[in-house]
């Protein structure tokens, strides 16, 4: 499993055909899940970002203080099956190492899960939909959190 983890002062997503979901500032999440990645991956990987330390205290000098979790921020959790693509070879991506959509529907799903137990307010995209995405990243902070590593 791998997340795209971006700091933001607010993101959307417009899914084709469906209502625009937004948050606040907190977290937009693209996860990219692979032909090897297991459902007891998950709450190793959601704890791991809930409780990442990325936004600053009240003082100064305390730029990476305070979790998403502690600042009770928001999450924006969108599939995205590019994150495991290869452009080693030739001048078109490769995606085998990223699971078929049937077993990826089903870990994305626990996933967005997991992230609900948190307590906090979560939004996502469709899963498999065309999205438009919106941004505003608060830093830039982007992280990538892989879970084999």
């Amino acid at each position: 499993m791998r997340a795209l983890v971006q700091r933001v002062h607010n993101a959307s997503v417009s899914p084709k055909g469906y209502s625009t979901r937004t948050i606040k500032k907190g977290l937009c999440i693209f996860i990219g899940i692979s032909i090897t990645d297991e459902e007891k991956e998950i709450k190793s990987i959601v704890d791991k970002i809930v409780n990442l330390r990325i936004f600053p205290g009240k003082e100064n000098n305390e730029r990476f203080h305070l979790s998403v979790k502690d600042i009770e921020g928001e999450l924006l959790i969108i599939s995205q099956f590019t994150l495991y693509a290869s452009t080693n070879k030739g001048k078109r991506p490769s995606f085998t190492a990223a699971a078929k959509p049937d077993i990826a529907s089903k870990i994305f799903f626990r996933i967005v899960e997991e992230f609900t137990n948190s307590g906090l307010k979560v939004e996502t995209g469709i899963f498999g939909s065309d999205m438009d995405v919106e941004i505003n990243n608060y830093g830039p902070m982007t992280l990538i959190i892989d879970s084999k590593t």
